[in-house]
């Protein structure tokens, strides 16, 4: 088993980091003698933090293409790959679609885990300088915590606790799996292990120091994972949301104490100024800006919202993650109808009923409207929340970028028979009606979007081949926005309403969104910062996890996961739009009970079975 029987990974560097003996190879007990050696080895503690973002194999963006936020066009253009797949249910124990690739994160985080606990193990008795020694060991300490979260989100499910570093002698059959949350509990321990080295900074200040480890990253990681804890899926009929809220509190205290806070203005005017951002007001551009900046390390950044953010970019999303037909080549992620519906008008009211947004609740056909007078079917895309402008392409918008196209007569958008736009740079009508040639909606297409919408929330406006090729931000794996939810749903589940609904209008105020209704009810504040949660963190990866963790166990996922719908628009002769929602393509197959976690590798589970007798899989996949 990787937990229990990995081989230490050897440790690779160039120069002189490493002297060897004659025969090409040191012992463990080498390495921390030696002050530059136990640096690279804490070096590599930090290999094993996954990429993020589009990263998750063949440039696309893993668990927002595997909840109902979105489809992959993938999925009918390369079907074995991961979203094919996993969408057509082909999943077993032995053979997981997700667990491929980039993201075998029971293989990887094992190793890693028990690489932090060596040095943990190792480092007092080490020859290295004293605050140094501080620094590392809380590091280690917090990356330990960071890897066991990732498996408590993916997995669902408690894992065996190592504090110290297991002996390959020793009697596994006495090794016991702790509870969720006593494995939670654990990751809390290490994190205030972290969190009490005098030598471990709140914020990283220059580029040579950017992947390292933070105070305000083990802050974050407590917080998100004990409100995981309290959560109706893995609280074990425990009510623990006033520790989530107490934990979450202090955090958020800490973090603004330290200079954290929302990112909150526009900071680059020459390219989010420009009229052809086609962006509508300054939030839907300040929000824009955001998640297409990386992180500047600096003393006193322009960005204090990011916490951390990870070493690889997104590649080029105008290429790979954007509109497709730009280049040519794929769109990849294509948002959801059902994420579209989220966004409310900008007078702050919800365009579907939170508690039961559709009538036919799996198919998603027939919207269960809320009274909103500023809302049109037939004109869904005016006076939205400016994080919708900011964050998707839809039917009418505009791109100014280098188009490798020819727009022809049936383009009747973009064609100018007296000017044909030819490839180039130029601005262009991102026009999604069924059967435009370029941008419109098709069924198979790989270029093309099976939903109606496009991805913008991470496209820099003016990305494309040759001119402006930026490639996408560093992906923010940690920020303050993510924060403040988690605050204002620890808050409300603990009866702390006041609090919640000042924590969740911040979010909202950053983009000028009113703010919610005063005194609403303990259900109904639950609702609203439910959906907030939905439109600050959309495309962000935590959609996946979040309509798990509020599952109960036994549930299944029929009612968000089954079927993910879209806009099919008709352009009529007159050049008007209607609009009619349908489903994307055929139902997944991947909502049934035991998509609530992940399997345990079976090879795994065949080898703890044989040492303590216990099976060890998570239900379903037996």
């Amino acid at each position: 088993m990787c937990l229990i029987g990995a081989a230490v990974s050897a440790i690779c560097s160039c120069g002189d980091i490493l002297d060897s003996a004659p025969d090409g190879k040191i012992t463990l007990n080498d390495v921390f003698t030696d002050s530059e050696k136990t640096a690279a080895w804490l070096n590599t503690c930090y290999t094993y933090i996954p990429a993020g973002g589009m990263q998750y194999f063949f440039v696309m963006r893993g668990p927002v293409d595997w909840s109902d936020e979105s489809w992959d066009a993938d999925a009918e253009a390369e079907p074995s790959i991961k979203s094919g797949q996993y969408y057509a249910g082909k999943a077993t124990a032995a053979a997981h679609p997700i667990l491929r690739e980039e993201s075998k994160f029971w293989d990887v985080f094992w190793p890693a885990i028990r690489k932090c606990t060596y040095l943990i193990d190792r480092i007092d008795a080490s020859p290295v300088d004293e605050t140094d020694k501080s620094r590392w060991k809380a590091e280690a300490h917090l990356l330990r915590a960071y890897y066991y979260s990732e498996l408590l989100r993916w997995f669902g499910c408690g894992m065996p606790i190592e504090r110290e570093t297991y002996s390959y002698t020793q009697d596994f059959s006495q090794i016991r799996r702790a509870s969720y949350y006593e494995t939670v509990q654990f990751v809390l321990e290490d994190c205030d292990a972290a969190l009490s080295s005098p030598d471990l900074p709140w914020r990283i200040v220059t580029a040579p120091e950017g992947h390292r480890g933070t105070k305000a990253l083990a802050e974050a990681v407590k917080a998100r994972m004990i409100l995981y804890a309290a959560s109706p899926l893995y609280n074990q009929g425990q009510d623990r949301w006033e520790e989530a809220y107490q934990i979450n509190k202090t955090a958020l205290e800490h973090l603004r104490a330290n200079g954290y806070e929302l990112y909150n203005a526009v900071n680059y005017p020459a390219t989010w100024e420009d009229p052809e951002v086609f962006l509508p007001n300054t939030s839907a551009k300040l929000f824009n800006e955001y998640f297409c900046s990386t992180m500047v390390y600096a003393s006193n950044p322009l960005d204090r919202e990011t916490i951390y953010q990870t070493i690889q970019g997104q590649d080029n999303v105008w290429a790979y993650g954007g509109v497709g037909a730009q280049l040519g080549y794929k769109t990849g992620t294509c948002p959801s109808q059902e994420l579209i519906d989220c966004f409310e008008t900008d007078d702050g009211i919800p365009i579907l009923d939170l508690a039961r947004p559709y009538l036919d609740e799996v198919t998603h056909l027939q919207p269960n409207y809320h009274p909103n007078v500023k809302y049109d079917e037939q004109n869904p895309y005016v006076d939205r929340d400016p994080r919708f402008y900011a964050s998707f392409y839809y039917n009418g918008t505009k791109r100014k970028a280098n188009w490798l196209i020819n727009e022809t007569s049936d383009c009747y958008e973009n064609y100018d028979e007296n000017n044909p736009a030819t490839q180039g740079y130029r601005t262009r009508v991102i026009a999604t009606w069924t059967g435009e040639p370029q941008t419109g909606i098709h069924p198979t297409d790989r270029k093309a979007t099976r939903t109606g919408y496009y991805q913008r929330k991470f496209l820099h406006p003016f990305a494309g081949l040759a001119v402006n090729d930026i490639a996408g931000a560093q992906y923010k794996a940690f920020r303050l926005g993510e924060l403040i939810l988690n605050f204002a749903e620890a808050a409300a589940e603990a009866g702390h309403l006041d609090e919640a609904w000042a924590a969740v209008n911040e979010i909202r105020r950053r983009v000028n969104m009113p703010d919610l209704p005063a005194g609403l009810s303990k259900n109904d504040l639950i609702l609203r910062i439910r959906h907030e949660r939905r439109v600050e963190l959309a495309l962000e990866g935590f959609r996946y996890f979040d309509v798990r963790r509020w599952s109960s166990p036994g549930d299944d996922l029929e009612k968000t996961d089954r079927w993910i719908t879209a806009m099919h628009i008709t352009r009529n002769s007159d050049g008007s739009y209607t609009h009619n929602r349908g489903p994307v393509s055929v139902e997944r197959y991947c909502w049934s009970s035991k998509f609530l976690y992940l399997p345990i590798p079976m090879d795994e589970v065949n080898i703890m079975l044989s040492h303590t007798g216990e099976n060890w899989q998570n239900p379903g996949w037996e």
